[in-house]
């Protein structure tokens, strides 16, 4: 049984991460899909639902899931830490920012420090790339 936290915000890096996923999942796993809004506006909340939702609803199928949203404000690089903590993880899984115009990836802040202060395996989850 291995325990994974997937750390995501919009529903394109639920899409990578679930990608990345669900050949490496089975019945006996939990995926725990986790959201923490980095302000309190209500479509960062929003799009935190949706993009839990889209975890849910594509590995449901395969292996358990359960979902949290924390406080919007809170510091999402402690919520992540700690929630995998708490769960005993066995890896973290984070995405990749949406490539810009110009096509550069940005691994973003955030993941950079979950990346830097982690205490346990953590995948970096490419988004897919159109040449």
């Amino acid at each position: 049984m291995t325990t994974f936290v997937v750390a995501t915000d919009s529903v394109h890096t639920s899409a990578a991460l679930c990608d990345y996923l669900f050949d490496r999942v089975d019945e006996a796993d939990t995926v725990y899909a986790v959201n923490s809004p980095h302000d309190d506006a209500p479509e960062a909340s929003r799009d935190g639902k949706d993009a839990l939702n889209a975890v849910a609803s594509r590995l449901a199928a395969v292996t358990t899931v359960e979902t949290e949203q924390f406080n919007p404000g809170n510091a999402p690089v402690a919520d992540i830490r700690s929630f995998a903590e708490a769960v005993d993880a066995d890896e973290v899984v984070i995405g990749v920012r949406t490539p810009t115009e110009t096509g550069t990836v940005a691994i973003g802040d955030i993941n950079e420090q979950v990346l830097l202060q982690s205490d346990r395996p953590t995948v970096v989850v490419p988004h897919e790339l159109e040449i």
